[in-house]
């Protein structure tokens, strides 16, 4: 009976990893929320970001008073939307018995040494019962009570450590039907306890959601739900579960925000024998994986970066990485929405320390006209059919099960910092190549694998879901795909009791199905097997020896040409040492360091730098390797007869344009420095600033750029705005 329920069980993966077998959706509409930021406190002047949605943290944080935050934000002209964290949060009254009279520490996520997962005092991360949830339904009401127009659950977080409290244990035996089993007994029992978790939030989510939707609709309300979750990247390499993918079939679910910032993608990672931090080339994979796993749903997609991060750093560092994040998000020009920033009052109020320096300061007034100007600049980023520079169908698979491996390690098989993964995908990123990612759970969509050329996969780091993703990968095959299967499938979880291994089947691995589907017979020592229309290669070589010791993947490199350009006959393979997008007027770039060449990247202007506070015009922009940039290319403005702010550290509203002269209203926090460049069809014969009290502006720094009709304005910010009125 045991047996039985377990293998049942373990069979219904397809459901419990969210195959994905819906037709595909129609984009998200525009509503009005292009930008958003997430705040614990009430409003106030130093951090008056002016996005379009202000995200009030927390029931109990900052205080309490939640009403009074909500309506102070909203007072200010913002929408006003509720997030909460799913598996952490200031929930001291559920945890010691404020809430219900009784404490609930067993539902804390526990280690195999007894002891708790923190998030910060008396805040566990918590395995999510039903009394909870109970709990999390009566928050939720009292953030719609006050008038939210939307719920945002985030990060649904088990770590892959935990698994030994007494809440998780009453789980397992309701799910499984046979006693609990600790996870550092067997691969499998690893296994089972990694899809438990994943299944555990997923519920909680769903139960949730359907409650926002059904309280809601019940004060004829519409309250949409959200996700802000981490990459299947990080989350896989932190060692921490998640539903991800499978949120896809998650019913009444409006959209996500990728939690991609510098404290995600400074994980360091191994390529060509050097472990390191590559923060921009880290931030574009888990950016792009948030897109091939989420674009099948059609629903809204923010995503996130952060001017500074979770950890003390300087300030010349956050400022480095940001753009390295900030470039990376921009460079996918299918996603136009966007939180571009978490905690304003820590940017705002904080203090670090700047480089060769043991005081700290607050944020350096160029550092924050940068970040203005960066973050204005998404009200109006476009969406746009172009893609970014270099070649294109080349895509790694990845499945939710990449989670299921991480911790803890059996039979001293190791994947030290997910090379598995990034043995695939970092020689061919370092070549100039954008790489893609396809997940698993959407195979089942006709679109998943409609651009994909060559698809490079392994079983050394996941395992497929069900056996109907090989059948869509062989009929892929068969009618003209290439296929490169990389691994040695010697990792200890090839055994695990699933799918290929029970009712019936009795594959050593499950790469022998998928052979099996695909008619191939391996022959000891052949690498290339035609298919139909299309080919597979067999590299039998795990993944992560491409890159844990120096000069491994040249020969993969050149099969992965070779299937490229001979086989799927998609064109020639450009390598180079650069990602170029151009995205309406802007100009998005990142040279790379460790790669086929150290020359820069030369962008002919004129150009407006962002990244440069003072806004300047440049002739031509020159980018060395390991940086980045972004641009306005004045090269492509519609007409230097309409007057227009193109670039400013502040929002611009209320415009007014005549023959001789434009006028604004501009807004962006106090105690800040503005620099905006506008375009005129004429040099200026005045410019008067005005403060909300009447008064004219005196310290006033103008600039006229005669060769582009551009006109540089510095002056000090006002949350209360300042009116700008232009004469020609």
């Amino acid at each position: 009976m045991v047996l039985k329920s377990r293998v049942a069980f373990l069979l219904s993966g397809a459901l419990l990893l969210g195959w994905t077998s819906h037709a595909q959706l129609k984009a998200p509409k525009p509503d009005g929320e292009k930008t958003a930021f997430q705040i614990a406190d009430a409003w106030a002047a130093d951090y008056d970001v002016r996005s379009d949605v202000a995200i009030v943290y927390g029931i109990n944080d900052a205080g309490g008073d939640f009403e009074g935050r909500v309506k102070s934000w909203r007072d200010k002209g913002y929408k006003v939307h509720f997030m909460t964290g799913i598996a952490w949060g200031e929930y001291q009254d559920y945890f010691t018995g404020k809430y219900d009279g009784k404490t609930h520490w067993e539902d804390g996520q526990v280690m195999k040494n007894g002891e708790t997962i923190w998030h910060g005092k008396d805040v566990p991360y918590v395995v999510p019962s039903a009394t909870y949830l109970t709990y999390m339904k009566e928050l939720v009401k009292r953030a719609i009570d006050a008038g939210v127009t939307a719920v945002h659950l985030e990060e649904p977080e088990f770590w892959a450590r935990a698994g030994y409290g007494p809440s998780f244990k009453k789980e397992w035996e309701k799910q499984y039907g046979f006693p609990w089993m600790a996870q550092d007994e067997s691969p499998e029992a690893t296994y089972l306890s990694s899809k438990l978790k994943y299944q555990l939030y997923f519920n909680a989510l769903r139960e949730v959601f359907a409650y926002v939707r059904s309280y809601s609709q019940s004060k004829g309300l519409t309250v949409k739900c959200y996700v802000p979750t981490h990459s299947l990247i990080n989350y896989s390499s932190w060692a921490i579960v998640s539903p991800e993918a499978s949120l896809a079939n998650l019913e009444g679910m409006d959209g996500y925000i990728a939690q991609v910032w510098t404290g995600t993608s400074r994980e360091p990672i191994h390529f060509n024998g050097v472990l390191k931090e590559r923060v921009f080339e880290n931030a574009f994979l888990e950016y792009g994986s948030m897109v091939s796993m989420t674009a099948p749903t059609g629903r809204k997609m923010f995503f996130l970066t952060d001017p500074i991060e979770d950890r003390r750093q300087t300030w010349d560092d956050y400022k480095r990485n940001y753009e390295a994040t900030f470039t990376a998000q921009l460079l996918y020009p299918m996603v136009a929405s966007y939180e571009v920033m978490p905690w304003p009052k820590r940017i705002y109020l904080g203090k670090f320390k700047m480089e060769n320096s043991n005081e700290t300061q607050p944020i350096p007034r160029t550092y924050a006209t940068q970040m203005q100007v960066m973050v204005n600049s998404l009200n109006d980023m476009p969406l746009s059919s172009n893609q970014v520079n270099g070649t294109k169908g080349i895509d790694i698979l990845l499945a939710n099960s990449m989670m299921f491996q991480r911790f803890p390690t059996h039979k001293g098989y190791e994947d030290p910092q997910l090379s598995n993964f990034y043995g695939m995908v970092m020689p061919l990123l370092k070549q100039g190549i954008p790489v893609g990612t396809v997940h698993m759970e959407n195979l089942g969509l006709d679109q998943t694998l409609k651009n994909t050329k060559v698809l490079i996969m392994s079983y050394a780091n996941m395992k497929p879901i069900s056996p109907v993703s090989h059948e869509v990968l062989a009929k892929w095959v068969k009618t003209g795909g290439v296929l490169v299967y990389v691994g040695r499938d010697q990792d200890p979880f090839q055994t695990v009791k699933e799918w290929w291994n029970t009712g019936g089947k009795s594959y050593k691995a499950p790469s022998e199905h998928l052979l099996e589907q695909l008619g191939i017979s391996e022959a000891s020592g052949k690498q290339s097997y035609a298919v139909g229309k299309g080919k597979v290669y067999l590299l039998r070589r795990d993944p992560k020896e491409l890159v844990l010791q120096a000069k491994q993947d040249s020969d993969f490199i050149s099969l992965v040409k070779n299937a490229y350009e001979t086989d799927a006959k998609a064109g020639k393979v450009i390598t180079k040492n650069h990602f170029l997008l151009q995205r309406g007027p802007y100009d998005i770039a990142a040279v790379l360091d460790e790669s086929v060449g150290d020359a820069p990247l030369r962008i002919p202007g004129p150009v407006v730098d962002l990244f440069d506070p003072a806004l300047p015009v440049l002739p031509e922009k020159i980018v060395k390797p390991g940086q980045q940039a972004y641009l306005y290319n004045l090269t492509r403005l519609k007409s230097k007869k309409e007057p227009a702010v193109l670039c400013a550290a502040s929002r611009v509203y209320e415009e007014k344009k005549g023959k001789t002269a434009y006028s604004f209203l501009t807004k962006s926090p106090s105690n800040t420095i503005n620099a905006m460049r506008m375009v005129l069809p004429a040099e200026p014969k005045t410019i008067t600033l005005t403060d909300a009290g009447g008064q004219k502006l005196t310290d006033v720094q103008t600039a006229w750029h005669k060769e582009t009709n551009t006109y540089l304005v510095q002056f000090e910010n006002d949350s209360r705005g300042i009116r700008v009125q232009v004469n020609w």
